[in-house]
């Protein structure tokens, strides 16, 4: 028996509002280092919530990302200027890695519009992957940011230069601090209002790149104090966190296109599946990503007395189940098989 969860949206919200989705309290580490943690990695059960798994289902969500792409884009230009006017590594690095954090929402918001395309005989999944691919053209865009960000601070390091008018270089740190802060503080806000746990992520990290701005303002003030090497020394500093950007960002990526999920998940899936009066067990669970949507593939085990249509009906059951307790759940489908005693699966014995 099989049951495909893909409703419209009218069928499938007909009454979810009863129904909520709270994150797992999960323990993060205490005192500096959670914070610390919090900062560079905010927490996150899978890959999806890197790459914004949510955006694409709501307008609101996507004006989101266009209005932080342009303040990003205006505060990142107003620091290149300052930096062909003085000079300064730190400022050109914290450039870099904004201009990068601006451009990468590019890709990703292409691939949401690429996704929205329907199924075809070739692509029978749909075109979700593109974001996957998204997701590879951003890690190698980090990666090129923190190549050049650490060339230019280890080449001032070795070849040391005058930084003129460091007190511009003072406000163009503040004025990526502000910005990126402004994007933090509305990105954080619009995912809260549209249930975004992706996009108030998104805010963390802006966040995050705020603070490295705050450390181009401690290099011009460490040049102001007579320690003209403070500049590229905090250029490298701002590479050493873009590194630690990319090693999580890599491993998200890695972990999609290998079509992993958090055992948490498959582990609720399960206890959600065995819930459902009528199922004695759940033979075999299979989760994946498709895009920003999750897609599940169940065997349940029934009594073996149950008749065609009595089969099917608790197939329904689970898989209507699953779609109000699985958050982004956006497929099920659901086979049913007799319980012990039963041997309508030993002519497949061979094929396994």
């Amino acid at each position: 028996m099989t049951g495909t969860g893909q409703h419209d949206d009218g069928a499938r919200n007909h009454d979810h509002g009863q129904h909520s989705h709270e994150p797992h309290d999960h323990a993060q580490p205490g005192g500096v280092r959670g914070w610390l943690v919090a900062i560079f990695r905010p927490h996150s059960h899978d890959a999806a919530d890197s790459v914004d798994p949510a955006l694409e289902a709501s307008t609101e969500g996507i004006r989101a990302v266009k209005i932080s792409l342009v303040v990003l884009g205006v505060t990142a230009v107003a620091q290149l200027v300052v930096v062909l006017f003085t000079g300064s590594a730190a400022l050109l690095a914290d450039t870099i890695h904004n201009f990068s954090d601006a451009l990468t929402a590019v890709p990703l918001w292409i691939a949401f519009v690429i996704g929205r395309r329907p199924a075809t005989r070739r692509y029978t999944y749909g075109f979700g992957r593109a974001e996957d691919l998204a997701g590879v053209f951003i890690v190698v865009m980090i990666a090129l940011s923190a190549l050049l960000a650490g060339y230019e601070s280890i080449s001032r390091l070795i070849d040391p230069r005058q930084i003129a008018n460091v007190g511009a270089v003072l406000v163009a740190g503040l004025v990526g601090f502000a910005g990126n802060e402004l994007v933090a503080v509305y990105r954080i806000r619009v995912g809260r209002k549209i249930g975004s746990a992706a996009l108030v992520a998104d805010g963390l990290h802006a966040r995050t790149d705020g603070f490295t701005s705050l450390a181009v303002v401690g290099a011009a003030l460490g040049v102001l104090a007579g320690f003209p090497l403070a500049d590229p020394i905090v250029g490298l500093l701002i590479t050493v966190a873009i590194l630690f950007v990319l090693r999580g960002a890599a491993k998200d990526i890695y972990r999609r296109l290998m079509d992993a999920v958090d055992p948490e998940l498959v582990d609720e899936t399960g206890r959600v599946t065995r819930s459902v009066n009528g199922v004695e067990d759940v033979a075999e669970l299979r989760l994946r990503w498709i895009g920003h949507t999750l897609r599940a593939e169940i065997n349940i085990v029934v009594d073996p007395a149950l008749d065609l249509g009595a089969a099917h009906s608790l197939s329904h059951q689970v898989e209507h189940e699953l779609l109000h307790h699985i958050p982004r759940l956006h497929a099920a489908i659901v086979h049913a098989e007799p319980g012990s005693g039963s041997d309508v699966h030993d002519d497949l014995q061979h094929h396994r």
